[in-house]
């Protein structure tokens, strides 16, 4: 779009709340952001004065705006937020990986579990965190476990498929990990009592859980039960224990959380202190990419918004620094997803300020160790990578390398895989799949040039990095058709390589003779380890649609059994032999599979 043409929408733009989205010459999203008034917003973006340098890089690169409206502020805030994790704008600051930090999880079923998870899903069950020390998140957890031996297993129960004549206990009830509610050693009700006592370890009230163990102890005592009693006299000691290095920090016993942030080299790190019931619980630390010289408190308000928007633990108060500038928005937006007032408050006790410059101080101290961190991964160069170039007389050090495989059985269920290695080492997150869709039988050519344009057909489209070297699992003629796939891309500079599996010979385009390495290569052990990855992926992909078919045949045409719940049992049991092994009790476990249909399905499969 013209500068000019631009500049007319924006003068049209809507008077309204709500979201912009700002977008490059080749249309991606650059930049997402919230207004009361989006016209005024987005025209005092071309206003030429004090705009700091991340403002003025972005405004270079604008070439499109979309404006959506919003009923409220609050509405364009929520909006914002989901919009940037989806599309993970460059100009805007995003908290890294935040889709990884662990969560605790005590999951929505008969007898509830506590788990360690990764995935915020919206399931029902209650999520603590995000955490960012796993290490120390496993053994809290395993501590909690021997405290409270909630069960461990994944068997389903619901009121009807429990008692000693329809369960038997496993190994965890005899080594004393479990009570065996399955069986009804344990009451239902003393159960849930004991998740919601896990409940208030997780929000910090250590005091309520050391209450419930003493007067567990003491009834105990008083029924001469002295084994049980000295069981709690031990839990006790073990929360005494875990909380033994807390500090007192006042005595409203007020949840309190609270932030302060370093900035470094394009780089942010916030540090989150938990105070619950007067008591500080530790430290968590969050790494931010951030683009230009943005204010600390712009910096702390998008990262209030990335935390809370992937926790359901909310304090009554949030203490900072410096006020973030849309502060009332901000407690508006708190309130209605926590569902109570959580006020965002300036230090100003001696004690508070004490933990923000602390709090300040462990920030500036982890994100100079991040950054190092991260410049010795990216100077770091490999023997395999220096070995691979020379050999392959590369112009530079291939750093990322990305390999292809084919994979099919007769021409049926054809797909592809693709790995990627970044300095030697598989990077799991960028490895894709693909479903051949445009080749019919058996053509391993045909194939490769399919995935090949549909992979850097992408990275173009969505200005991916593009790799140092292709890798492709084969030779003369897989290598052939690939570069040409390149060179109608215009991706002709990218060198690629083929590998012949029975001599490990090295195919090159324009090359009649095939480079062939020593065995002991470091290069070339490199490639093998690439081209068996592939291959790998390859299989694995393929045996689960092949199986996810063989599942789909021998349910079809079971009447009464729609695709919903074809769905539910193949995610359930995951493989034919399974469900053939299956009792018709063990098929009812399958949320809205009855008696009734259960045994039409056992009757059908073996029948068949």
């Amino acid at each position: 779009m013209k500068r000019s043409d631009l500049l007319e929408k924006i003068k049209n733009a809507p008077n309204d709340p709500g979201c912009y989205i700002y977008k490059n010459n080749v249309e991606k999203i650059i930049y997402i952001g919230k207004a009361r008034n989006i016209q005024k917003r987005v025209s005092s973006y071309f206003v030429h004065t004090g705009k700091d340098v991340k403002t003025s890089k972005l405004i270079q690169h604008i070439s499109d705006v979309e404006f959506i409206i919003t009923h409220s502020e609050i509405d364009a805030l929520i909006l914002e937020n989901n919009l940037i994790k989806e599309h993970k704008p460059k100009y805007n600051i995003l908290l890294r990986d935040d889709k990884t930090f662990p969560y605790v999880k005590i999951s929505n079923e008969y007898f509830p579990r506590v788990l360690i998870t990764r995935k915020f899903e919206n399931d029902g069950g209650k999520y603590f965190g995000p955490f960012t020390e796993s290490r120390r998140l496993k053994h809290t957890i395993e501590l909690i476990k021997r405290i409270f031996p909630v069960r461990r297993c994944n068997r389903s129960f619901n009121a009807g498929n429990i008692g000693p004549e329809k369960q038997k206990v496993c190994l965890n009830y005899h080594i004393n990990r479990c009570e065996a509610p399955c069986v009804k050693y344990v009451s239902y009700q003393h159960y849930m009592e004991m998740v919601q006592k896990i409940e208030d370890f997780l929000n910090g009230k250590t005091a309520e859980v050391i209450d419930y163990f003493q007067k567990r102890m003491k009834e105990a005592a008083m029924s001469q039960k002295y084994e049980f009693a000295a069981k709690y006299r031990d839990n006790i000691k073990l929360v005494n224990n875990l909380y033994r290095r807390q500090i007192v920090e006042d005595t409203t016993l007020e949840d309190r959380d609270l932030f302060n942030i370093s900035v470094e080299e394009n780089k942010a790190c916030a540090v989150l202190m938990k105070i619950r019931q007067g008591k500080l619980l530790g430290q968590e630390v969050f790494f931010m990419d951030w683009s230009g010289n943005q204010a600390e408190e712009s910096i702390l308000e998008n990262f209030i918004q990335n935390y809370y928007s992937n926790t359901t633990n909310f304090p009554n108060e949030i203490i900072v620094e410096n006020l973030p500038t849309d502060r009332e928005l901000l407690q508006d937006w708190l309130k209605e997803i926590s569902g109570k007032i959580v006020k965002i408050i300036k230090a100003v006790r001696k004690d508070k300020t004490r933990l923000l410059s602390m709090a300040k101080k462990n920030a500036g101290l982890r994100l100079r160790e991040f950054i190092l961190k991260e410049k010795k991964i990216y100077n770091y160069i490999p023997l395999t990578l220096s070995s691979l170039r020379e050999s392959l007389n590369l112009n530079s050090l291939p750093k990322k390398i990305e390999g292809f495989d084919i994979s099919n059985i007769s021409g049926t269920h054809k797909v592809a895989s693709m790995v990627c290695f970044v300095n030697a080492s598989a990077k799991k997150s960028e490895y894709r799949k693909f479903s051949i869709k445009t080749v019919d039988g058996i053509n391993d050519f045909a194939s490769m040039a399919e995935v090949i344009k549909r992979r850097y057909t992408r990275v173009l489209k969505e200005n991916l990095e593009k790799p140092d070297l292709i890798l492709i699992d084969g030779g003369k003629g897989q290598l052939s058709v690939a570069k040409a796939v390149l060179n109608n891309l215009g991706l002709g500079s990218i060198p690629i390589i083929g590998l012949a599996k029975k001599l490990e010979e090295i195919f090159i385009p324009g090359e009649s003779e095939p480079i062939v390495l020593a065995k002991d290569n470091p290069g070339l052990t490199l490639l093998r380890r690439i081209r068996d990855e592939s291959h790998r992926f390859a299989i694995t992909y393929h045996r689960k649609k092949r199986s996810k078919a063989s599942v789909k045949s021998i349910l079809d045409d079971i009447p009464g059994l729609g695709e919903n719940k074809k769905l539910a049992l193949i995610n359930h049991f995951k493989s034919v032999e399974r469900i053939k092994a299956l009792s018709i009790e063990d098929l009812c476990d399958v949320k809205g599979i009855g008696l009734k249909l259960a045994k039409n399905i056992w009757v059908c499969i073996h029948e068949r």
